[in-house]
């Protein structure tokens, strides 16, 4: 393999890395700009995060294309074959998390036609700042191959279940104290949802970090149950 080959392979890498860390921005700023509607009722804010998401799809697709035919032409292997598959299994994460911050941000929509609920809101806004916390700490991972700071991540997912299930309380006390509630809070319960299974993807980002890196798979983290809704 001669040295323009060689070069012309790890730009190759270095182009879907690269892509998949700015698929990874987009997801976080899709996620940060739901969050904030719903705290701030804010609905131009809501769907303007609504129609971002095709930005991401079209950007997930093009990794995946990439990544198969990377793998097909060049046949990578060890190392550069978990970085190429890594990236096509993080796009895919991440993809899913920003279908998740459109349907936080059209659950906004609805919930700001009823009455503010405060200390609701203040407990959904802790939830997303930590989920959003998570995110940020295993995408800062991913672009400095960084193992340690993934495990961090991982072995923190107990704490947004927490978290979640906690809201989840709350919103029930509300809806039973005044049915007049039960719309909007069953919608909040949607936004906690979804923000826990955001904390769900960032964790099975950091696991294909620790792949990636390491080429060791991390064993299966027991969650704790958190309420289905």
């Amino acid at each position: 393999m001669n040295e323009h080959i060689v070069k012309s392979y790890e730009d190759e890498l270095n182009t879907l890395t690269a892509e998949c860390a700015r698929l990874g921005g987009l997801a976080e700023a899709q996620v940060a700009d739901a969050i904030n509607a719903v705290v701030k009722r804010d609905q131009s804010l809501a769907s303007a995060a609504m129609e971002r998401d095709d930005q991401l799809d079209v950007l997930q697709q093009d990794i995946e294309r990439k990544a198969i035919r990377l793998i097909a032409l060049r046949q990578p292997m060890a190392n550069d074959l978990r970085r190429t598959v890594a990236a096509m299994k993080i796009a895919g994460e991440l993809e899913r998390i920003g279908d998740l911050g459109k349907n936080i941000a059209k659950r906004t929509l609805v919930i700001v036609e009823s009455e503010p609920m405060a200390p609701l809101t203040r407990s959904l806004e802790r939830l997303g700042k930590l989920v959003a916390a998570r995110l940020k700490a295993v995408l800062d991972a991913y672009t400095r191959s960084d193992a340690e700071r993934a495990v961090a991540v991982w072995s923190q997912d107990d704490e947004v279940d927490e978290h979640y299930n906690s809201l989840f309380r709350e919103l029930l006390t509300y809806m039973m104290g005044d049915p007049r509630t039960i719309t909007a809070c069953a919608h909040m319960l949607f936004v906690a949802k979804n923000l826990e299974r955001i904390g769900d993807h960032a964790t099975n980002i950091a696991e294909m970090v620790c792949y990636e890196v390491t080429g060791e798979e991390m064993a299966n983290r027991p969650k704790t149950d958190a309420f289905q809704a």
